[in-house]
Order: structure tokens, then C-alpha cells, then sequence
């Protein structure tokens, strides 16, 4: 699975059809936003109330996603369920039969769902940037120019 052909608008179809409550964030929610930085992996921020688990884990098992890890293109089976879920404090990084999906709980610099969520499904691109900011990675770094012209 490691080597598929990213499609982001699968995995958002996925998420829809399991009403899967989420704000695109990262750099598919900056391409949204009309940046021309081109990203190959959709990061989302689930929502972790109630049953959002549930319908997450249901849409993850449609995706066919496994724990993506480097020297294991396929990537890991793990228990897809809520519970499984509900263990993870800060991010998931997964591949599906549409490409890599990173489910992020707590993004750099903000405290989760309810911080981002705004009525809208795609984080605004000052949220893009104040995350990726906070993370200071090399690779967010780099792209953070294209982000402020």
C-alpha cells in the first residue's frame, strides 16, 4: 500500500460516507486554501466524542488502513476500533489502498477538533501555518514560504 497513487478526494468520500465529524488540516488543507505546495497525504483532526470513534474506525477499516511505519511498505495490521483509537494521545499515521492518511488528535499548536472546527471541514490556512509553525519540522519549514505569499 505504500506506493499508491494518492487520491485525497477517496479518503474524504470514506469519511463522509461513515459521518466521520474532521477538519482537513496540514498540507492538503493549505492546497485547499489555494497554496501550490503539492502534498502527498491527507492529515486530518478527528473529533473524539461520543460515537466519532466508532464511525472513524468503520471508515479507516473501508480504507483498508494499516500503521504505516518506514521498512514496511503495506504497512501493520492494527485493531481497528474505538478503542484502539481512543489510546492515541497525539497522531496516527496510516496508509490506505487511496494513499497515507495522518490522523492528528492534538495538531502542533492547538488542543484538538473543537479548537480547529469552525463550521468548516478544511483548517484556515493561519491555522496551517500556526501548526506548522509549532511543529518547526524540516519539511514544514521549508514549505512555509509558499504558504505566506
Amino acid at each position: 500500500m505504500g506506493e499508491t497513487r494518492f487520491q485525497p478526494a477517496e479518503i474524504i468520500a470514506a469519511l463522509e460516507r461513515h459521518a466521520v465529524r474532521y477538519v482537513v488540516i496540514g498540507g492538503l488543507a493549505a492546497t485547499l486554501h489555494g497554496s501550490p505546495v503539492m502534498t502527498t497525504d491527507a492529515d486530518i483532526c478527528p473529533a473524539c466524542e461520543g460515537d466519532d470513534l466508532e464511525r472513524l474506525a468503520r471508515a479507516l477499516v473501508e480504507l483498508r488502513a494499516r500503521i504505516r511505519t518506514p521498512g514496511v511498505p503495506q504497512g501493520l495490521d492494527f485493531a481497528c476500533d474505538a478503542t484502539f483509537l481512543s489510546r492515541i494521545e497525539v497522531a496516527l499515521n496510516l496508509t490506505t489502498r487511496f494513499g497515507d492518511l495522518d490522523l492528528s488528535f492534538v495538531p502542533s499548536g492547538m488542543s484538538g477538533f473543537e479548537d480547529l472546527r469552525q463550521h468548516v471541514a478544511v483548517a484556515s490556512l493561519a491555522d496551517v501555518i500556526r501548526a506548522k509553525e509549532a511543529a518547526n519540522r524540516p519539511k514544514d519549514l521549508t514549505t512555509l514560504p509558499a504558504y505566506h505569499d
